[in-house]
This record gives structure tokens, sequence and C-alpha cells, in this order.
């Protein structure tokens, strides 16, 4: 089991990036201490957590991506949508609905609906 990602954000892309893990079911957690929350803001959803680390520039890579799993994939997608993302199907290569999504920050998510052998 993967425990965190860690994102870099900048600070004032920070609440919309927290209400976009919130459309796939992440909540804000606070970090153990106070010198993590001073250098990033948490999100969980079933013990996984996404760390947006604050960066004046930050680097979102080209072809890497963070996948998730929406357990109610179809309702994930319509929120997504629904807020302004727009989500590009991608194969099925294991018969998962899956697509392509990119987040404040510019990082690209990975959402299916579930994985593969499964």
């Amino acid at each position: 089991m993967i425990h965190h990602v860690t994102l870099e954000t900048r600070r004032e892309d920070v609440d919309d990036a927290v209400a976009f893990w919130a459309l796939l079911g992440f909540e804000r957690v606070e970090p153990p201490s106070e010198r993590l929350a001073s250098i990033a803001v948490w999100v969980q959803r079933a013990g996984t957590q996404v760390h947006l680390l604050f960066h004046d520039a930050p680097v979102a890579p080209a072809r890497g991506h963070t996948a998730v799993v929406a357990e109610e994939y179809d309702d994930a997608v319509a929120r997504l949508e629904r807020a302004g993302f727009e989500c590009r199907p991608s194969t099925q290569d294991w018969g998962s609905p899956r697509c392509s999504v990119v987040s404040p920050g510019g990082h690209r998510v990975e959402v299916m609906a579930f994985p593969p052998n499964a």
C-alpha cells in the first residue's frame, strides 16, 4: 500500500487543489506537526494521503501521474466535469473505465473505476 504522494503546488493554488481532491473523495487533514503544516497541506481518503507541498515554481512531470480508484467512477467524472475539469478517456487496457484530468497546479491524475487484477 502506498501511504502518500507529494505534489508541488503554489500556496495560492492550495484551496483549488484541495477542492479538486475533494471531488475524488479526499478530505483535508492536519499534518502531525506545525513544521509540516507550514510547508504543506494534506488530504486523505481511506488511509492514502496526498501532500500538497508549497513551492513557488512547482514541477508537474509531463508524463508522470498519480492514479486513484474512484469507486463511484461515473459520479466522480461527473463531479469533475461539473467543476470545469476536462476528463480525457483512456484505453480500457484491463476493462476498467479510466480518464486523465489535470489538477490545479498542472499535475495529471488518472481516475479509474477499478485497478488491474481487481
